[in-house]
This record gives structure tokens, sequence and C-alpha cells, in this order.
């Protein structure tokens, strides 16, 4: 194995960025794994979970539950309702927003895959000693906070600062026209 080159201030190695994302990876293999021949992606099982828990939410709602950005989300959603998984309806508080509920297709669906679910998230906890376990998914849980709060703040209202009207001049009364001189004829 060749030496690794010198690279400033970036290690790979330890990298949080890097580090999540191949973490996630095998997480999303663990959910594959044991999904088996089910069609359910892990961003689905986690759709549905909301729903189910929360039967009726909007769209926005769903959103903000699950992280799932809202184009994606709303592309998510309508092939979930063309597979029968989901129904969709105008929300009587807003005709703009939709509501979201479970079929009974997506409540058989949610059931079978539960237990597949719970399995690949024990089988990815397994990797770890289970005195780290709780630090991981407490530093996780504090990361993904403190994500939530800043993005609450970005979106927030910039706060303005009132300027008081500078008060107006009295305007000025137009000069009085002089009349043109005239001229003395000379004698």
């Amino acid at each position: 194995m060749a030496a690794r080159k010198p690279t400033g201030n970036f290690d790979l190695e330890n990298s949080l960025s890097h580090l999540l994302r191949r973490a996630q990876q095998f997480a999303y293999d663990q959910f594959v794994q044991q999904m088996g021949s089910s069609a359910i992606t892990p961003r689905q099982f986690i759709v549905l979970f909301a729903v189910d828990e929360e039967e009726g939410l909007s769209q926005t709602d769903l959103v903000n539950r699950t992280g799932i950005d809202r184009s994606t989300l709303a592309d998510m959603i309508s092939r979930m309702i063309k597979n029968g998984l989901l129904a969709r309806k105008r929300t009587a508080e807003d005709a703009r927003a939709n509501s979201v509920r479970l079929t009974a297709a997506g409540r058989r669906a949610l059931k079978s895959a539960m237990p597949k679910a719970i399995a690949a998230e024990k089988a990815l906890l397994d990797v770890l000693p289970k005195t780290l376990q709780g630090d991981l998914l407490k530093g996780l849980t504090h990361l993904n906070a403190a994500i939530e709060d800043m993005k609450t703040e970005d979106a927030a209202p910039k706060k303005t600062v009132k300027r008081t009207p500078a008060k107006k001049k009295p305007a000025k009364k137009p000069a009085a026209k002089k009349a043109p001189a005239t001229r003395r004829k000379k004698s």
C-alpha cells in the first residue's frame, strides 16, 4: 500500500462528512439486505412511518418531520400514491396544501417492513460496542438538533432596523420671477 501524501489540514480518515457518508451507506446496505425482495426504500419507510404516526400531515410537515427535501418528497409521494401506498387530499385549512394518509396497502407494507427495519437498525448498532452505542445516538441527536435550529434561524425573517422617516424640509418657495429689465433708450 502506498504511503499517504500529506494534504494540509484535511484528513479523510477523520473527516466527519466522509465518515457520516460511509456510515450512511452501510446503514442503507443493511436496510436493503433486511428488506430482501420488498420494494420499499429506507426513505419510503420513513415516510410511511411518519404518516402512520400522525395521519393527515401536510407535505410541508412531512418535509420537516423526515428531513427529505421538498422536491424529492413530492416525487416520492407521487410514486407512492401511484403504487397504492399513500393517498393525498387538499386540507380544509389551506386549499393549496395536501394532507397525506396511508392506504390499506400502505399500512400492510409498513407492518411487513417494521421488523426488518428494526433488524437493520440493530445490525447497524451491533457493529459498535454497547458502551459506544448510546454515545453515538446522543451525539447524532445533538448534531441534528443543532442543524434544525440553524435552519430555523436562517428561515426566520431577518429583523430590519426601523428607520424613522426623515423630516421633510419645508419646500422652498419659488423665487419671485424678476421682471425682465427694460432697456432705456439712450437719448
